[in-house]
């Protein structure tokens, strides 16, 4: 008897075990026949030899993992038709958002097999074809958009069964007929805007803004008068006044009176609206990342319309496209030479850092060139270039987001008894890494590649606090900067009077002032208790000069035993990566190997190129950014 029982325990076990550990099998297998049959521009990590709950880009499961309840792919780069019997396999599917991709064909006939369907979102495709006549099949849904397709057709009054629809977005299409009456008690949110929709519209839906009924020829109860896109007024030119009368009759003066008021009415909005947008130029993304003028259709990545569209690179696992970025939730990390950076969170709680460009000084085809030799590094000290947007009016950049902050925000940061100072070993690995990361960047555009801007402020902490360069390739990019007393002019090397023609020795030189702000703690350019400005570099020059070099030392960090030698060691180096003559500097990869050498700190196990900046048990983010 007990081995029975010690039997059955073990069963219950191993079924336990066996059910967290699988696949839904089948499903897996529908996905998979969807992707090998629909082009993409993007590359997703969907393998049969990997486990979907845990690991697959835009899918989501079952608690019991059983079944796939969820697929996420906005602007992933799908083009061409939805291949028949694969996605309609997915019977406990629930969330379907493929928007801003380019599908086309008709409304996959096959969907009505996802009866449990209660979030669909196919908005900004290429579809065409009538709508589904019977909406019934779906009864669950809740959200529905297919704005910004070519459907045709009417509106299926079968959308009236939908008791839990809460939005319904048909707007930008090519749907005629008459409005259904839907009377549905529920629905907070209709659009059917820029449709060719006629007759009146129904007393259940009159409640709605007529914005939503704009752009169709169709009209209200008790109103014979079209909503039509809205136009500024015209202004008709006044004759000249009649000698034989100088007075204006009162039709005519009230006339000009409401004109007047609507004129005025018009130049108030349009002042408000210019100082709405200048407001938004110069103070970021604040709380919301704003689409500024970029309006209309955009365009996933890969398809034919390159105007408005958030380019990915190879590799990249994010699934969101422009318009989830631009209504993040947002706050103003920093801001810097070339533009502020925002800390964006997204709504399914994947962070972001988005760089917005100010300044750019090339076109779109030269912005797109450089940053495509930006996007092909891979290393793990240099923070990867994940994806970029450029319009007219925006050029946006998106990193990952590193939780520790900056090595500026470290060490520069508030202190006070509170501070948690930065130790040595985190300094000599902030400078070990960023070393790596730069002479890695020279050894690209055969062996040509500037970073051009190499700070404390662009340089990041990963998981394993060692240092991770950013902010590459925008020096070229950027008209000219001026060099006021800054303290980014305090990195800036001696012959450098344009950022745009920074060399590799520059480079050097750059990072030998990081090297002497982590001995210092102190900034490249700071002011004393008076009006002086002391400039790092000559500072220590003259300490050392006058063989006061203990004197060079962040305080904080004599409070660490048996560190004299090595903190002298990395001094040396900074002093003659800074020496004013760049061909007497040292190369990047010479510089590696001194900084490696003042101690050998894990070198046999270095982070790996996919080590973000997020642990299990992050610290608390740190102030400052990119």
């Amino acid at each position: 008897m007990e081995t029975s029982f010690i039997l059955s325990v073990f069963l219950c076990f191993g079924l336990i075990f066996f059910q967290a550990n699988s696949d839904p099998v089948e499903d897996k297998k529908a996905l998979l026949d969807f992707l090998d049959n629909l082009p993409h521009s993007r590359t997703l990590n969907w393998k049969q030899n990997s486990t979907v709950c845990n690991n697959w880009t835009g899918v989501n499961c079952s608690s019991d993992k059983s079944r796939i309840i969820a697929v996420r792919l906005p602007g992933v780069g799908l083009n061409g038709r939805i291949p028949p019997n694969t996605l309609s396999r997915l019977s406990a599917l629930q969330i379907l958002s493929l928007r801003s991709n380019g599908l086309t064909g008709t409304f996959p006939s096959d969907f009505i097999n996802l009866k449990n369907l209660s979030f669909l979102y196919l908005q900004f495709n290429n579809f065409t074809g009538p709508l589904p006549f019977d909406f019934s099949v779906w009864k669950n849904l809740t959200i529905v958009n297919l704005s910004h397709n070519s459907f045709n057709g009417s509106i299926p009054s079968s959308i009236s069964n939908l008791t839990h629809l809460t939005a319904l977005n048909l707007a930008n299409n090519a749907l005629s007929g008459e409005i259904p009456d839907f009377n549905l008690p529920n629905l907070e949110q209709l659009n059917l805007a820029n449709n060719s929709l006629t007759g009146v519209v129904p007393k259940s839906l009159q409640s709605f803004p007529r914005f939503s009924f704009s752009g169709n020829n169709v009209s209200f109860i008790n109103s014979s008068i079209p909503i039509l896109p809205f136009r500024p007024p015209v202004t008709l030119p006044v004759p000249p006044k009649s000698k034989s009368s100088r007075k204006l009759s009162e039709a005519a003066l009230l006339g000009i009176i409401i004109g007047g008021c609507v004129l005025g009415f018009v130049l108030c909005i349009f002042l408000l609206f210019a100082l709405c947008s200048k407001r938004d130029g110069e103070n970021g993304f604040s709380g919301k990342l704003q689409k500024g003028k970029s309006q209309g259709k955009m365009a996933a990545p890969g398809s034919q319309d390159g105007n408005n569209r958030l380019v990915f690179f190879e590799g990249c696992n994010y699934v969101f496209d422009l318009e989830d970025l631009l209504t993040a939730s947002a706050e103003v990390l920093g801001k810097g030479t070339f533009g502020t950076a925002y800390k964006a969170v997204l709504e399914d709680a994947t962070t972001v850092v988005v760089k917005r460009l100010k300044e750019v000084g090339v076109g779109k085809r030269e912005f797109e060139q450089q940053l495509e030799v930006v996007g092909r590094i891979r290393h793990e000290n240099v923070v990867q270039l994940r994806a970029y947007y450029y319009s007219k009016d925006e050029r946006l950049m998106v990193y990952d987001f590193y939780s520790r902050g900056s090595v500026s925000a470290l060490l520069h940061g508030k202190r006070g008894g509170d501070r948690i100072p930065l130790d040595w070993n985190t300094r000599l690995r902030i400078a070990i890494g960023t070393a790596r990361g730069i002479a890695h960047i020279h050894t690209h555009n055969n062996g040509k590649l500037v970073h051009g801007n190499i700070k404390s402020s662009n340089v990041f902490l990963n998981s394993q606090n060692y240092g991770c360069v950013s902010d590459l390739g925008l020096t070229t990019l950027m008209n000219p900067v001026p060099p006021p007393i800054s303290r980014a002019a305090g990195y800036r090397a001696p012959e450098v009077l344009d950022t745009r023609k920074a060399a590799q020795p520059s480079d050097v030189y750059s990072f030998g002032v990081l090297l002497l702000e982590l001995l210092t703690g102190k900034s490249p350019v700071h002011t004393t208790g008076g009006d002086e400005v002391i400039h790092l570099v000559r500072w220590v020059q003259s300490v050392v000069r006058e063989e006061w070099t203990a004197e060079v030392f962040d305080m904080e960090l004599m409070r660490y035993p048996n560190i004299e030698e090595e903190m002298v060691e990395m001094l040396q180096i900074a002093m003659t990566c800074v020496v004013r003559m760049p061909e007497q500097r040292p190369k990047m990869s010479e510089v590696v190997k001194m900084v490696e050498d003042i101690r050998r700190l894990d070198t046999e196990n270095r982070p790996s190129s996919e080590t973000k900046s997020e642990s299990s048990t992050p610290p608390p983010p740190a102030p400052g950014g990119y």
